[in-house]
């Protein structure tokens, strides 16, 4: 029989940039996901979109499935030769049952593997400011579940803790705040003691409510708090504003859906990141080259006759340069021509193969493409006997081979990849924008809005915060309602610049 493996993973306390190399890996080669609500949205984005995928929820006393029942499916599925991830939020190990899990697996003896997560314990207090350890407060750390079976009291020995002096960290306690502060109190603790509940840490959603023992549930009433949230007690907790460090971030706060082609990395989500923003990349569009291409495939056995060959988008080039590497040629078969390209992005993705463009207008868009090129072709060939090689999307824009044409070159414009629309079916984008938990989408290119809409039918586009990259982009959003700004250049700077104004003009730091 051929068995499977199972991979118990853990996905980090929430932010996608806290989920390890190692976990990436292993998750990118499963065959099965069975994923926790504690994950992040931006984890969960990264489930591969051929994978099958069981949500087990999990999350407070809501159960989407019961343990027993849990512990059973990873040994079916691996008993069915599959390679299985168990993604769990924070460590598989501290209070995530990953015990229980293997036991029935070591039992009919299935291969496994652990692979550790960044714990909430550590990573929420540090987003927040607050170590854990330090040597002028404490030397000792403990980690309790705060979470007890409705009608009994807590089996914790609060005096014990008490005795460490150490940092307390409870989790899962929110619900039973007014017991755990309760019976510290009771056992000796300072009723001035410092302590905090931590929300959402690590996301967007992250607050932060300092107080000491006696007064923190009061605090929290006041101020209100969301699950899931830590509890933090100890002398550290003093430490949260004089060490405060991510909401001094720009885009601290803020959630950005960033939408892409699924084979490209986004360095607009990096820009974000650093700027202190929760991103969720949501892979929008899948290209595919366009087989038996013969119009393409005459092109590239006739490129001696090209005088200019005009690219207008990174996939563009990486779809062109594999075709020529396909047919037989490679870029010495490029001698004769020049390039024109329609901006920085596409600039660098030529340069990466070798390849300085000749031409960039000074508005990235196809229409001062067309005609800051039309206007040198008639400069330098007023005869109109210019050859031109325009390779493109299936569906761009044919106005920039019109403007060539009127300037009187010869332009073969040829479809040379599809885009395909992609719908993830994990992370609920729909709720999150009729929800308000996610501030705006950027976009990149009037296709990647149009995956977008196709993807979220019944969506109130009206409340999708949209900030575009150019002008074409933009009225597409418009054109669903959408509520538009448009960046000043069309770069991936300079949209992250608008996203960060946009931030800062909506009052909601």
């Amino acid at each position: 029989m051929n068995t499977g493996k199972v991979w118990l993973v853990g996905a980090g306390p929430g932010d996608a940039g806290l989920f390890t190399r190692k976990g990436y890996e292993v998750l990118q080669q499963a065959d099965v996901v069975v994923y926790d609500s504690l994950v992040g949205d931006g984890v969960l984005a990264m489930i591969p979109e051929n994978a099958r995928k069981i949500n087990a929820g999990k999350r407070s006393s809501h159960h989407t499935m019961p343990q027993w029942k849990m512990n059973e499916l990873l040994l079916e599925e691996a008993q069915k030769g599959n390679r299985v991830v168990r993604l769990k939020g924070g460590d598989p190990f501290l209070f995530g049952r990953g015990g229980e899990e293997l036991e029935l697996l070591a039992e009919h003896q299935i291969p496994f593997e652990v692979v550790p997560g960044i714990t909430s314990p550590l990573a929420v207090p540090a987003y927040n400011g607050i170590p854990v350890t330090h040597r002028d407060y404490t030397s000792s750390l403990h980690i309790i579940t705060g979470h007890k079976r409705e009608g009994q009291a807590y089996d914790i020995n609060f005096r014990a803790l008490v005795e460490t002096e150490g940092t307390l960290v409870f989790l899962m306690g929110v619900a039973s705040l007014p017991d755990i502060c309760r019976g510290l109190t009771d056992a000796g603790m300072d009723p001035q003691m410092p302590a905090a509940v931590l929300q959402k840490g690590t996301t967007a959603g992250q607050k932060r409510i300092v107080a000491t023992v006696s007064t923190l549930q009061e605090e929290v009433e006041r101020q209100g708090v969301e699950t899931p949230a830590i509890i933090v007690v100890g002398k550290v907790c003093a430490l949260a504003d004089t060490f405060a460090w991510y909401e001094k971030l720009p885009l601290a706060g803020c959630k950005v859906l960033v939408t892409r082609p699924k084979e490209l990395v986004s360095s607009m989500s990096h820009r974000l990141r650093v700027m202190g923003a929760e991103v969720l990349e949501i892979p929008a569009v899948e290209t595919r080259p366009i087989r038996d291409n013969r119009s393409l495939e005459n092109a590239l056995g006739h490129l001696q006759e090209y005088s200019w060959i005009v690219l207008t988008s990174p996939t563009g080039v990486k779809v062109f340069f594999e075709c020529l590497l396909e047919s037989g040629k490679d870029i010495r078969s490029l001698a004769s021509a020049r390039f024109a390209v329609i901006g920085e992005g596409t600039a660098k993705a030529l340069r990466e193969r070798g390849i300085r463009p000749d031409l960039m207008p000074s508005v990235y868009d196809g229409d001062h493409l067309g005609a800051e090129l039309a206007k040198k072709i008639k400069e330098e060939n007023p005869d109109g006997t210019e050859k031109i090689l325009l390779p493109r999307a299936e569906k761009g824009n044919r106005s920039l081979a019109e403007q060539l044409r009127e300037a009187g070159a010869q332009v073969d414009d040829i479809p040379t990849y599809q885009t395909i629309y992609r719908k993830q079916d994990v992370v609920d984008v729909k709720r999150e924008f009729e929800e308000g938990r996610i501030f705006c989408a950027a976009f990149t290119s009037s296709s990647i809005v149009r995956a977008f809409v196709q993807a979220n039918e019944g969506l109130d586009f009206t409340k999708v915060r949209a900030a575009c990259i150019g002008k074409q982009t933009k009225a597409t959003a418009d054109s669903f309602g959408m509520q538009t700004e448009m960046a000043e250049k069309a770069t991936m700077d300079d949209l992250a610049e608008l996203i960060l104004r946009m931030w800062n003009a909506s009052g909601r730091l």
